[in-house]
């Protein structure tokens, strides 16, 4: 009988351990058969077909329907029910469909309201963009949408290489005409760019809530434990002396979804508390929205793994340094299941 080397005390960061290595599931062929069905034949067949797709996985996805499980007992404060468990499934994908409505254009199929809309017309009349943080809750996709609804408002995303070459693809299959500026995270040029883009008046977003690697991390306590959520995007922020705006769109059904601006930072005036103090705030604040909205629309939580596993607790010190086009960012993009 052998041994096995001790792990530490609160275990491995999981998060990026996770989700990074995840391989997506789905055949390039049946993707391009839903998008034959959704393009040709409409939303209301393909929403059909949808509660197939959505209960396959739902049944072969053993690991993700766990973790799924785990999250629905902390945001419904109650044991979830499969139809609870099921409900966030297709709440999933129905977002994915409507991705393709999104990038082709065809805004007018879905019901979008918004609120706090003011902030970014407050950021258009200084001339100056803003960040976008984003969460995997709801459909990130939406903020394509945000330039059509508000005159002379621009957006860029930036996302890891494996992301925006998705993007890129949907492009070359000819679902194109209203896709964003994608700027590829992971090099050195990337902050360059986010800052010209600031610079000339566009807003940048990009998803901030998944750890990856041994990455800046702060803890927060989310739902009531310890997790770690990325510093970089908002370390990004502080960098470059910019406003930092929560973001999130929420699927309730049907064809309609909501929109959430909320302001995180003002980087652009001095912190009276100091910088690093500022972006630990700014950070809690992040982290508080999102559980906000787990808990009002629980059912938009689209982190299919356990994301409190190898979390410290909370106060502990986590490693934590300055932004880099590496880690800075859209730390919690990359691979994602979208």
């Amino acid at each position: 009988m052998t041994s096995r080397p001790a792990e530490s005390a609160t275990g491995p960061r999981a998060s990026g351990a996770q989700w990074a290595q995840e391989r997506e599931r789905g055949s390039p062929t049946l993707l391009r058969m839903m998008m034959w069905v959704a393009l040709r034949l409409g939303r209301p067949p393909a929403r059909c077909i949808l509660y197939l797709i959505a209960a396959y996985f739902f049944a072969f996805a053993p690991a993700a329907r766990r973790s799924a499980r785990e999250y629905l007992r902390r945001s419904l404060g109650r044991e979830p029910t499969a139809r609870d468990r099921f409900r966030q499934v297709f709440a999933f994908a129905s977002t994915i469909l409507d991705r393709l409505y999104l990038v082709r254009g065809r805004f007018a199929l879905l019901e979008v309201t918004a609120e706090g809309e003011e902030l970014m017309h407050a950021a258009v009349a200084r001339g100056r963009g803003a960040l976008l943080l984003g969460a995997h809750l709801g459909s990130f996709e939406m903020m394509s949408a945000v330039g059509r609804r508000q005159p002379g408002v621009r957006v860029a995303v930036a996302m890891y290489e494996d992301n925006a070459n998705r993007v890129r693809a949907l492009v070359r299959a000819g679902i194109q005409g209203n896709v964003p500026e994608i700027i590829p995270l992971g090099h050195l040029e990337a902050m360059l760019r986010i800052r010209d883009c600031l610079n000339e008046g566009t807003f940048v977003g990009m998803l901030a809530d998944r750890t990856i690697g041994e990455s800046p991390a702060q803890v927060v306590s989310f739902l009531g434990a310890p997790a770690l959520f990325p510093s970089g995007p908002m370390r990004a922020a502080a960098a470059l002396r910019c406003e930092a705006i929560f973001i999130t769109c929420l699927y309730r059904g049907g064809n309609r979804y909501h929109v959430v601006f909320r302001q995180l930072a003002d980087f652009s005036h001095p912190c009276a508390g100091g910088r690093e103090a500022a972006v630990r705030e700014a950070i809690e604040r992040y982290v508080a929205l999102v559980e906000e909205y787990c808990r009002s629309d629980p059912w938009n939580w689209f982190n299919f793994y356990d994301f409190w596993h190898g979390a410290p607790a909370a106060g502990a010190a986590v490693a934590d340094a300055p932004t880099t086009a590496a880690s800075s960012g859209e730390d919690g993009t990359r691979g994602a299941p979208r």
